[in-house]
């Protein structure tokens, strides 16, 4: 097993909570086991970062320039694509690129430094890592923070663009058979708009293309759960694919955002409340729904007596989504005084909490979430099951594996644009959150069994290692196995 205290690893996400997050998880992880981290991102990123990382840890920090303004269409100092519109994502994404130089003699220099490098791990999107990596002699991995499901019918999507070649409103994946039939409704907006020919098939086609120069793919994915997913990846790209997670970072470490409510306020409330009875809302760092469906959503939380809440807010589509939330202006007239102040039903809490905190607490019986792969893992760590609300990216194909295969989520919506209404809203809430309801008898038992499945595979005991432990090991011994060969070939 590789336990090696010299070696040094470097960490290199995308510019984003949903990206960074895991990786600086997986950067601790990584240290715990006695290596040197070098994690690498923007100036802005870094800054922020260093807020984040546990005063006993040594990771080392290094800054790549990227200047938003070289980009046109960039508004000045972009360099998180958590608070862009939804139009300018493709354009951060594409001027991404101008950090490969950067990037390259960042570890050129590294190498002639003398530090010993034993791998280096890449963002799902800086696919040109890889070469960059293979330039230099040394072992490279993709890391995706997504499941393997939901980014395998990400990755075929964009390379077959399936569902312009059929003009029923279903259609299947021709290299992924076994994920079954998907409707247009499951398609994010750039693939709807897609053609081909357009900025984000371009870009998506060199970036996802470029994964078969790297040595392997970690995902923060456990294997018991996501076997279709992961084996798509290993017959696809002929590569090992190792199933790392979850990987989460720990309760008392920030991500660099603070939370608008303590944790200690949070849970003094949920204290306040019997088991189950709380509904936790929230969808992510960078979505928002349209002030229609706030609205709908509000009045159906208004209606259910029985079922607290507590909702992360941010201003809906349209807005700014960092801005302050009128709660007046978007939600229904009396609803902060009525439901939140006199009945104490709900906390609403302005552009982010302390989730992990909130999942592990008994009197949360369900999160209502966009299916991002970092809430899903936190929610299934704790055994809560998913009322599914996806928006964007691959949180489709995420709620069709959970409502599908793991028999965890009810899906209430899809996107910002889908119609919705109080009733249907009320009808899936119950549906979950009341206690003699069978589906949600069903779900809440289910979660409790994926809860388990999650706790053995990061079993790290000597004699009954996990398969998310087995799959790390297997990730560094093949990095040390590569740099032991790349030296005897050079001696």
């Amino acid at each position: 097993m590789a336990e090696s205290k010299k070696e040094t690893i470097v960490m290199f996400p995308f510019m984003g909570q949903g990206h960074i997050i895991p990786f600086l998880a997986l950067s601790l992880q990584l240290e715990q086991r006695g290596f040197n981290i070098i994690f690498v991102n923007t100036p802005l990123n870094i800054k922020k970062l260093r807020q984040s990382i546990p005063p006993s840890s040594a990771i080392r920090l290094r800054e790549l320039p990227f200047h938003s303004s070289d980009h046109p269409g960039l508004p000045p100092s972009a360099e998180n694509f958590d608070a862009l519109p939804y139009p300018l994502v493709i354009k951060f994404l594409q001027a991404s690129k101008s950090l490969q130089p950067h990037f390259r003699s960042l570890l050129d220099d590294l190498v002639r430094g003398g530090d010993p490098l034993l791998a280096v791990v890449g963002d799902i999107f800086f696919g040109w890592s890889a070469e960059v990596a293979n330039e230099l002699g040394l072992f490279h991995v993709v890391f995706s923070g997504c499941g393997g499901f939901g980014f395998a019918c990400y990755y075929s999507t964009w390379l077959n663009l399936p569902h312009l070649k059929t003009d029923s409103p279903e259609f299947s994946l021709p290299d992924f058979p076994e994920a079954g039939k998907f409707h247009v409704t499951q398609l994010a907006a750039s693939y709807l708009a897609a053609d081909g020919n357009d900025p984000w098939s371009i870009f998506q086609r060199e970036n996802l293309s470029a994964w078969s120069k790297s040595n392997g793919v970690l995902f923060n994915s456990i294997s018991e759960l996501d076997k279709n997913g992961l084996g798509y990846f290993r017959r696809k790209l002929n590569r090992p694919v190792w199933a790392i997670g979850p990987v989460i970072l720990p309760v008392q470490v920030r991500s660099g955002k603070q939370p608008t409510i303590s944790p200690e306020k949070c849970v003094e409330w949920l204290d306040s409340k019997p088991p189950n009875s709380v509904l936790y809302i929230s969808f992510g760092s960078m979505n928002t729904i349209s002030a229609s469906q706030m609205m709908q959503l509000a009045k159906a939380l208004e209606q259910i007596l029985n079922v607290n809440f507590i909702w992360v807010v941010r201003p809906p589509l349209g807005f700014d989504i960092t801005a302050d939330f009128k709660a007046e202006e978007w939600l229904p007239e009396g609803f902060t005084e009525k439901v939140v102040k006199t009945q104490n039903r709900g906390i609403i809490v302005s552009q982010w909490a302390p989730q992990l905190e909130i999942l592990s607490h008994e009197s949360v019986g369900a999160f209502l979430t966009h299916c991002g792969w970092n809430s899903v893992l936190e929610s299934l760590s704790q055994g809560v099951p998913i009322i599914g609300w996806p928006l964007a990216a691959e949180q489709f194909f995420n709620a069709k594996f959970l409502v599908e295969e793991v028999g965890v989520c009810l899906e209430v919506a899809r996107g910002s644009s889908f119609e919705v209404r109080c009733d249907d809203i009320v009808e899936k809430i119950e549906k979950v959150m009341k206690g003699d309801s069978v589906k949600g008898m069903e779900m809440r038992k289910r979660a409790g069994e994926v809860k388990e499945v999650i706790r053995n595979a990061i079993r790290s005991d000597d004699e009954l290692k996990g398969s998310s432990v087995k799959a790390m090991d297997d990730f560094l011994d093949a990095a040390l196995l590569m740099k032991e060969k790349t030296k005897s070939v050079g001696q």
